[in-house]
């Protein structure tokens, strides 16, 4: 998928092009191959402007704040349209909240970190700090979506389509983060805010999900939200 929140309004016809009608050439794949199981990477971005916290499954997802958002619901849309038409068996859809570690290319902890190298004595923040943010380890990702298809969920669901959030039980603050990589490289820069409650266009300033779903299954994430920004920071050094 065409991945990120702030470059879907620089480029929109690359979120459409991938993630829209390419994911549907990806479901004509499935439907005639026989495909029994899809496993679809959604994301909490789907949530849009809900203000009820932690995000449940169970909550609308009908009013997206980007047009990354809305490539996510409009998948989720056909999976459950071909699964409920008989073209699937069934679905997993695991609504990720941002995903840390290894490989990482994107995010506040890269643009922080470059910031940092680039100039350690200063750190220009998106927004005024108080942005209340959940994270996820990209290991314990992926551990809680082979969890669920390695644990036969798919013999014990209940309807064609299931929904999981992934995330850990906890949420900081972007002043948190900065602490955190601050700290971990042994840095006080001085610290300059754009202002406001929200990054950037389609940002929302508060995102915690309700994991008591997945988390029912036996799952729990090994690494705390500080634990997986440390360990991408120290990956993002040793991978300059």
């Amino acid at each position: 998928a065409q991945a990120g929140v702030r470059y879907s309004l620089v480029d929109p016809y690359a979120y459409i092009d991938s993630n829209i009608v390419g994911f549907t050439n990806i479901l004509e794949g499935c439907r005639h191959s026989g495909c029994k199981h899809l496993l679809y990477a959604s994301s909490s971005s789907v949530y849009g402007s809900n203000t009820r916290q932690p995000f449940s499954i169970h909550h609308n997802v009908d009013h997206p704040l980007s047009l990354y958002a809305a490539s996510k619901v409009a998948g989720e849309s056909l999976i459950s349209a071909y699964a409920e038409g008989g073209q699937l068996d069934e679905a997993y859809l695991f609504r990720f909240v941002s995903i840390l570690g290894e490989r990482y290319t994107h995010g506040h902890v890269y643009d922080f970190y470059q910031q940092l190298v680039a100039h350690p004595d200063h750190l220009r923040v998106l927004g005024n700090g108080t942005q209340r943010k959940s994270y996820l380890y990209v290991q314990d990702c992926l551990d809680a979506m082979l969890h669920v298809m390695n644990a036969g969920l798919a013999q014990k669901a209940r309807h064609r389509v299931e929904v999981f959030n992934l995330g850990t039980p906890e949420y900081v603050r972007v002043n948190d983060s900065i602490r955190f990589i601050c700290g971990a490289l042994g840095l006080r820069p001085r610290l300059e805010y754009t202002g406001g409650n929200r990054g950037w266009i389609g940002d929302n300033p508060f995102i915690f999900l309700d994991t008591k779903k997945i988390q029912a299954t036996g799952w729990k994430p090994k690494l705390t939200i500080e634990q997986g920004v440390v360990q991408t920071l120290r990956w993002l050094e040793a991978n300059r």
